[in-house]
């Protein structure tokens, strides 16, 4: 967490607050997150104007003038928040923060960690596809030219991995992490732990239709708030209330009010549905 939804929520949202703006000074309050000396971190970011920001997985990317990438990755319990010149700081701006981007304009973003999992880098921007290539990121999922053969094609290389960890494996597809798979899996009605080669292909094509469904609507709703997720307003995701399984150990299906069961699986929890997903 954040996943998919929140990062591409976050990043369209910045994308019309920030792009074309300067950055004219940084607050780096947590060395530790800065992935390279601060000297040189400021030399190529203070002083330079926003010319993109792009999302791959769950990594943000700002393109700057510089000739220079700035990756951010927010992992567990990272967040963005935006004020303009005359919005004061509020406390969720505050707490557990670590860098603060000033902007020519008076405007700030504050980058927030609780756990303090998360990282910034620079990359060459002519270098990015080195860096992603290395990386080994599956495909973006809710890109049009991601299609069921695709999906397909790469289901066939894990044959022996069970369904909810091959959707959370970052090199088969990437973006999708704990609550997402669960939703897809419920959608489609298989068991998190069914293996990929007993999986029909009526149940593969359910799989990659709810992956498509599940992500893009739960990008139009903002995201999931379950735990520290905001969005770069300070505001929480909508989405919450429209999960099936995820976080629902315990409470009736909403389909068919058998109790939701969790299980652990490769150190990750799963939330289902007994009835409504077959093993």
């Amino acid at each position: 967490m954040p996943e998919l939804p929140e990062v591409e929520t976050i990043r369209s949202q910045l994308g019309k607050l920030l792009i074309g703006k300067k950055i004219a000074s940084t607050d780096i309050y947590l060395p530790a997150m800065v992935k390279l000396p601060l000297n040189r971190f400021k030399k190529n970011v203070v002083g330079t104007t926003i010319k993109k920001i792009e999302r791959r997985a769950k990594i943000l990317i700002f393109n700057l003038s510089s000739g220079w990438s700035m990756l951010m990755h927010l992992k567990l319990s990272g967040r963005l928040i935006f004020r303009g010149k005359d919005e004061p700081p509020r406390e969720e701006d505050k707490k557990w923060n670590h860098l603060i981007y000033h902007f020519d304009d008076g405007s700030r973003l504050f980058h927030n960690d609780l756990r303090q999992f998360g990282y910034v880098k620079l990359i060459e921007t002519e270098k990015l596809a080195d860096f992603f290539g290395k990386e080994k990121f599956g495909p973006e999922p809710l890109e049009k030219n991601f299609t069921f053969n695709d999906f397909s094609a790469i289901l066939k290389r894990k044959l022996r991995s069970k369904i909810k960890q091959f959707l959370m494996d970052q090199r088969n597809i990437a973006g999708i992490g704990n609550i997402y798979s669960d939703e897809i899996l419920f959608l489609a009605g298989v068991h998190p732990l069914k293996r990929i080669s007993r999986l029909k292909e009526g149940e593969t094509k359910k799989i990659f239709d709810a992956l498509k469904k599940i992500l893009d609507e739960a990008t139009r709703w903002r995201g999931t708030s379950d735990d520290t997720y905001l969005d770069v307003k300070g505001k929480r995701g909508d989405y919450a209330s429209r999960l099936m399984v995820y976080g629902r150990e315990g409470e009736k299906c909403k389909k068919c009010d058998r109790a939701i069961q969790r299980i652990k699986i490769g150190g990750r929890s799963a939330h289902y549905c007994p009835k409504c997903q077959k093993l």
